[in-house]
């Protein structure tokens, strides 16, 4: 019997190690290194890994704030050039483990790339597996993709959006930051912010949906977290410091089953600016529904 064999195609928005290692390698499989920080650029990867580089050209250096989303344009070029297709299947990682992965699945989803997932667990678990691993950086040196953006207004939002989401009383915005910074006892990383947190707003530390292994909890655990930090809100609006580990909890929130969701682009890193002066308190009861 001949014939081409169907596209292989993700299971959800997550993925195990064992799932992409049964798969890697396969035809239109496409495997992308988040990796921001200090663990951009190391000289380890999953075999075949290419870089999904958030710091440098997958951000709007253009833009006064970091992580900016870049225009459709460029993202499509930048996509392209590390050979993304049309029909594609991704798998996204990173080398903290659950970081910056979930951004990269977020910005593909809003440039109407679905095929997407993130490794559970990032490098971590990979190798925590006994997995291969290449020592040297992700790179791509193939032919140029098929990729075509088809940008989906809504899912990423400004300073307007999330103000207006604040009065809602149908819609929760949820800060992905540590208990520290939405209280304002602990500095912002990023000097000239103030400390504190929107008025109305949540306190959901990303970390919360992870286990002590790394990979976050079940569907159902993850419910419950979202409706302790939500109560029966079902639109949920995501912050954190800019842009990133919001995408945790977008990823989070999908396993949860919500689907009106969207992510503040500029986060603290716009919100906590001096000037505009937007609102911003430190009063602990601001913490709970």
């Amino acid at each position: 019997m001949t014939g081409r064999s169907a596209p292989l195609s993700v299971p959800g928005p997550l993925v195990s190690d064992a799932w992409l290692a049964e798969r890697l390698g396969q035809p239109g499989l496409v495997v992308f290194d988040a990796s921001v920080g200090a663990h951009r650029g190391t000289a380890r990867r999953i075999p075949g890994a290419r870089p999904f580089d958030l710091d440098g050209e997958l951000s709007d250096h253009s833009a006064p704030l970091p992580h900016t989303m870049p225009a459709a344009v460029a993202f499509a070029d930048v996509m392209q050039t590390l050979g993304l297709d049309e029909d594609s299947t991704v798998v996204v990682y990173d080398g903290a483990g659950l970081y910056s992965s979930a951004r990269a699945w977020w910005m593909l989803r809003v440039m109407g790339f679905d095929n997407v997932a993130v490794l559970d667990g990032g490098l971590p678990a990979w190798t925590a597996a006994d997995r291969s691993v290449e020592y040297t950086t992700a790179a791509y040196t193939g032919p140029r993709g098929t990729f075509t953006a088809h940008p989906r207004p809504g899912l990423l939002v400004d300073a307007a959006a999330v103000t207006a989401a604040l009065a809602d009383p149908a819609t929760a915005v949820l800060d992905a930051r540590s208990r520290g910074r939405f209280a304002g006892t602990t500095p912002e990383p990023r000097l000239g912010l103030r400390g504190g947190h929107m008025p109305g707003a949540v306190n959901l530390p990303f970390t919360d949906l992870q286990g002590a292994d790394g990979l976050l909890h079940s569907p159902a655990a993850l419910r419950q977290i979202f409706e302790m930090a939500a109560g029966d809100r079902k639109t949920l609006y995501l912050s954190c410091g800019s842009g990133v580990t919001a995408c945790v909890l977008a990823l989070g929130a999908t396993l949860a089953g919500y689907h009106e969701l969207a992510v503040y682009d500029g986060s603290w890193s716009d919100w906590g600016q001096p000037s505009p002066h937007r609102p911003v308190t430190t009063a602990p009861e601001e913490e709970t529904v």
